[in-house]
């Protein structure tokens, strides 16, 4: 069986276990988010998997007409009271877990870029980073690389990919878990 084939079966049986797990958080945020903005959940289309788009699904951190930019472009005034909060512990990402278990995402993998993101698709294009399914965390996410630097992230995700196997998943797992990887950064100007 192929380390995709198992990852999967990992990816589904922690995806259904976390959501299970963290029902009343989920509940509480999706009620926090539906009092903010009326819109709760934030879909928007990324980059998959062999340059596939997909829907990818997130508690609404931002306000309803921010444009569609990746976070670091993104002033501060567009989030949300609540969504400073909810981004700073990782909540907006809790939805992505149906992402996982629809398979358009794995939990470890590279970041789904957005369509608008040329010089990064581009760069992971030459790095055949859209061979694998993009994740909610990997090593770019603990190391603490976003998607402001795209050369480091595109080398750094194809590192991650050449080096994939079951103990870099769960490490990249527990190291998010424990703290590590905030995210993409929002500049407060």
């Amino acid at each position: 069986m192929s380390i995709y084939k198992i990852i999967r079966i990992y990816d589904i049986f922690i995806a259904f276990t976390i959501l299970i797990i963290l029902a009343p958080i989920f509940i509480f945020v999706f009620i926090l988010c539906l009092m903010e903005s009326k819109q709760p959940i934030f879909i928007q289309k990324r980059v998959g998997k062999d340059q596939i788009p997909f829907d990818l699904i997130k508690f609404r951190t931002m306000k309803v007409n921010t444009p569609s930019l990746a976070s670091h472009l993104v002033h501060k005034e567009s989030i949300t009271r609540f969504g400073r909060v909810i981004r700073t512990l990782k909540i907006d990402e809790l939805p992505q877990l149906i992402n996982v278990i629809k398979g358009d995402m794995s939990l470890v993998g590279p970041r789904p870029c957005l369509f608008n993101q040329l010089e990064l698709i581009s760069l992971r294009e030459e790095s055949n980073v859209f061979l694998v399914k993009p994740g909610i965390t990997g090593l770019a996410q603990v190391k603490g690389i976003d998607m402001s630097n795209p050369k480091k992230l595109a080398l750094t995700d194809s590192y991650m990919i050449s080096k994939y196997n079951q103990k870099n998943y769960f490490k990249y797992l527990f190291l998010t878990l424990f703290g590590r990887g905030l995210g993409d950064k929002i500049k407060y100007w």
